[in-house]
């Protein structure tokens, strides 16, 4: 393959060529290197450093950078120590609440210093952290609850007042503990600072373990809801190993990087320097909770958290805490670029920006560089791979910015033919097909859809990709009828239902039109029954009392006939954008 390098500062890359850098980060004695176990029966390579359980890790994490700063919130400011404190002592609270291994105990909070504290807590006994989608209506919420059969809910104050008007539809769940509430709280409900303090005390809780648990690398250790294609969320099961491999694969990204720009590896033993990163995704993604905070605190560096999104709330903190990484979503990048007021803040110490789940375009990748003389890097993963499979930085991002990059030497990609029984040839478009040791066990209470998802330790990924002769994977489209509105998955299944819920709607179309920040945005077609009419508005509210305000349609364009169809009924999807919507069309 012929490359074309846009990096001037260094003019011969590549110095070393993927497959011999991948074969010495990976070699014995490496921070990277791999072996092959057998995990349900199946061959698979792992990393062999990474440690098996989430406990192992946190004792780990303290134990190397205990008087470090881990998170900082507004004007809390945790330590790894006394993270770890407070994490220990709600496993002993849980536990005494007869919280045992395989109970699953959900998590309904935005991005606090509480947050860290009770995933590791849950997951230290074996039992099964569940987090919830913040944007989810009391609705969404409560169907979560049921599904999971969560046993016990921590709930930030505002989550705790969405989910109230619903517990009497909850009888699986016994306790309910609440962090920040909003007021007095109910009768039997527990307030997380009455088991545990505040952050500002956890430093002088005692300095205890977590309780003794039966678990492995193979052990569950978190439901995480994706949205469903027949209408319903379907909770992604991800074992120990499955999360815990997200700690090397986006350093072992980076790292092959530099490697291939010529630069010496460090010696063996060398801690990587600490980052600062702003957080700016939520925790109860899989992005934010694996492939960001696992790695933050691999390298013992600071997580800096936001209460919500703003954009220039945003760059004070990156100039208050010299915040050297953060992204998440193409979103942010645009809106930090764009914004008119930011060369009123000193943005210097960004070093990188990354993003996932949604895709970028190649001029973003190219702005990065020029405007923030920073290094552009994106991975991409899903929720069923308990994030990243491929990594992307550096030169080879620049060089090629429609690719989301080769899979991390613990992931293996393949494009299959249609019906799933071909493997296709490099350089054709077929169903991208996922397998290694992050792929999570299968979906939660969902027997069809995992023999519909999952063959022989394989996901089938609903993206239309293609392979070049490196190993680099392009995504060309999605074959899952999907929406991807700033990093959030929309299945139009889900929306079109409760359109059709609506009594004056008998044809209904979600599809996604183009937005430069967002990447998509959702837009319906509704065709009404004879006699019935309906607002734009009055749908949209119709939408938003029953589903994330995320998900609601942007545009709703009302036609006289019903929509049109193949031969086999189905709409014609592909031909709404371009006959209703102009930018679309544009």
């Amino acid at each position: 393959m012929t490359e074309i390098n846009l990096n001037p500062d260094h003019p011969d890359w590549p110095v070393v060529s993927l497959a011999r850098a991948n074969a010495m980060l990976t070699s014995e004695g490496s921070p990277f290197e791999t072996e092959v176990v057998e995990i349900n029966g199946r061959p698979t390579t792992v990393w062999k450093s990474i440690p098996p359980t989430f406990a192992d890790f946190a004792r780990l994490a303290r134990a190397a950078f205990g008087d470090r700063e881990f998170i900082i919130f507004e004007d809390e400011r945790v330590t790894y120590d006394a993270w770890f404190r407070a994490a220990a002592t709600l496993a002993h609270k849980l536990r005494e609440m007869g919280v045992e291994k395989g109970d699953r105990v959900a998590l309904a909070a935005r991005n606090l210093p509480e947050w860290p504290v009770a995933y590791f807590a849950t997951l230290s006994l074996g039992a099964i952290a569940v987090p919830l989608n913040g944007w989810w209506t009391g609705g969404e919420l409560e169907y979560g609850l049921t599904d999971s059969g969560a046993k016990i809910l921590i709930a930030d104050g505002s989550l705790y007042q969405r989910i109230k008007p619903h517990l009497e539809n909850l009888p699986t769940l016994e306790n309910i503990i609440v962090t920040r509430p909003a007021g007095d709280l109910d009768q039997g409900v527990i307030a997380l600072a009455d088991l545990i303090g505040t952050s500002h005390e956890w430093a002088g809780l005692p300095d205890t373990d977590f309780p003794e648990a039966d678990i492995g690398p193979e052990t569950d250790a978190s439901i995480l809801y994706t949205s469903g294609t027949t209408g319903q969320p379907k909770g992604a099961v991800a074992t120990h190993r499955n999360s815990l491999t997200n700690l090397l694969s986006s350093a072992y990204a980076t790292t092959r990087g530099a490697l291939r720009r010529g630069e010496e590896l460090p010696p063996p033993g060398t801690l990587p320097d600490p980052m600062t990163v702003l957080l700016v995704i939520p925790l109860f993604h899989v992005t934010g909770c694996t492939a960001m905070m696992g790695p933050v605190m691999a390298g013992g560096s600071k997580l800096v958290l936001m209460r919500k999104w703003d954009t220039v709330r945003a760059m004070e903190l990156i100039e208050r805490e010299k915040v050297t990484l953060t992204g998440g979503v193409p979103t942010i990048a645009w809106q930090i670029l764009e914004h008119p007021d930011r060369d009123k803040y000193d943005l210097s110490s960004l070093d990188s920006i990354t993003y996932g789940g949604a895709p970028a375009s190649p001029d973003l990748v190219r702005k990065i560089k020029s405007d923030f003389k920073s290094s552009p890097a994106m991975g991409w993963g899903m929720t069923e791979t308990s994030g990243t499979v491929t990594g992307h930085s550096a030169e080879d991002y620049l060089n090629r910015p429609d690719s989301c990059g080769p899979p991390v030497p613990v992931a293996q990609l393949k494009i299959m033919s249609e019906d799933g029984t071909r493997e296709l040839p490099v350089g054709e478009i077929g169903e991208l097909w996922a397998f290694g040791a992050m792929v999570v066990k299968g979906y939660w209470n969902k027997p069809e859809a995992n023999e519909e998802a999952f063959v022989d330790g394989w996901i089938r990924t609903g993206d239309l990709a293609k392979l070049d002769d490196e190993g680099f994977c392009y995504i060309c489209d999605r074959a899952k009828d999907m929406i991807i509105r700033g990093g959030e998955n929309i299945y139009s299944s889900e929306v079109e239902n409760c359109l059709y819920d609506h009594p004056a709607v008998t044809d209904a179309a979600l599809v996604g039109i183009p937005h430069k920040q967002l990447g998509e945005e959702p837009a319906a077609v509704v065709h009404c029954a004879p006699g019935h009419e309906v607002s734009e508005a009055e749908l949209q509210a119709w939408v938003a009392e029953r589903l994330a305000k995320f998900k609601v349609p942007v545009k709703i364009v009302f036609v006289e006939e019903t929509l049109p169809r193949n031969a086999n009924g189905k709409i014609l999807k592909k031909d709404l954008p371009k006959l209703y919507f102009p930018e679309a069309a544009a």
